[in-house]
């Protein structure tokens, strides 16, 4: 197979790809019968998907580079034409799920009770669980405290659904002065949600297709239940709730 005619197939997989694709997946795409000696190795394929992202340079379409892998998505600046045939606003998330996402994702890992403590009201497992199912957290372990309390930290879903290859690409957090008050926590908060929403904002301006938007209406319509529940102050944190923050035990 010539450079062209592998170019076609990568091209063709990406387009009709529902996710991005990793160099793993698109290394599948030249096996000829599992004989090896007909595979196109991965500096191969990263040359051509370079010069595929160059060929679209000037299209309304680009591909980008993910932290799972290579995806096709429209540019920004195609948005206000492609919201003619959706002219319905994206929903925003509720107040509570935004902010249980901004502290999990800027402080990972954290605890429940670390979220609790800074947001100073209780978490609704309903939140948790939400953002479980969207696959955008996950348990990476349990602190080795009494309870062995789960340890949540974002995916690479979340990075993918955001346009983002890592985590330092979320907007860097301004100096908020210390934390250790709660007016300090009320500070770094907003500074955290007010990030995240235009991170968000941004992502849903160049999807690939409904799925985050998609994704966005389902958490909100499970968020009914969490804005629904009157969230009680949390409770002072205990010495247990203290001692968190230096014992941690991996799974």
């Amino acid at each position: 197979m010539n450079t062209a005619e592998a170019k076609k197939v990568l091209e063709t997989a990406l387009l009709c790809a529902h996710e991005a694709l990793s160099i793993h997946d698109l290394k599948k795409l030249f096996a000829a019968h599992g004989e090896e000696s007909e595979e196109v190795g991965a500096d191969t394929i990263k040359d051509m998907l370079e010069e595929l992202r160059n060929d679209w340079a000037d299209k309304g379409i680009e591909m980008v580079s993910l932290s799972t892998g290579w995806r096709f998505q429209s540019r920004p600046e195609m948005k206000v034409y492609l919201d003619r045939l959706n002219p319905e606003k994206p929903p925003k998330y509720s107040r509570a799920t935004l902010e249980t996402l901004a502290i999990i994702a800027y402080k990972q890992p954290v605890t429940r009770g670390d979220i609790e403590e800074i947001r100073g009201v209780t978490v609704n497992s309903q939140t948790i669980k939400m953002l479980e199912d969207r696959g955008w957290i996950e348990s990476v372990g349990h602190r080795d405290v009494p309870g062995r309390p789960s340890l949540f930290a974002t995916t690479r879903q979340f990075l993918d659904d955001l346009g983002l290859t890592a985590l330092d690409q979320l907007p860097p957090l301004q100096q908020v002065g210390t934390t250790d008050l709660p007016e300090g926590n009320l500070l770094e908060l907003q500074a955290m949600e007010s990030n995240l929403q235009a991170t968000l904002d941004q992502a849903l301006e160049t999807p690939t297709d409904a799925a985050l938007e998609e994704s966005a209406l389902a958490i909100e319509h499970a968020a009914a239940t969490d804005d629904a529940v009157a969230e009680q102050p949390a409770t002072t944190p205990t010495e247990q709730n203290k001692d968190e923050a230096n014992n941690v035990h991996p799974q």
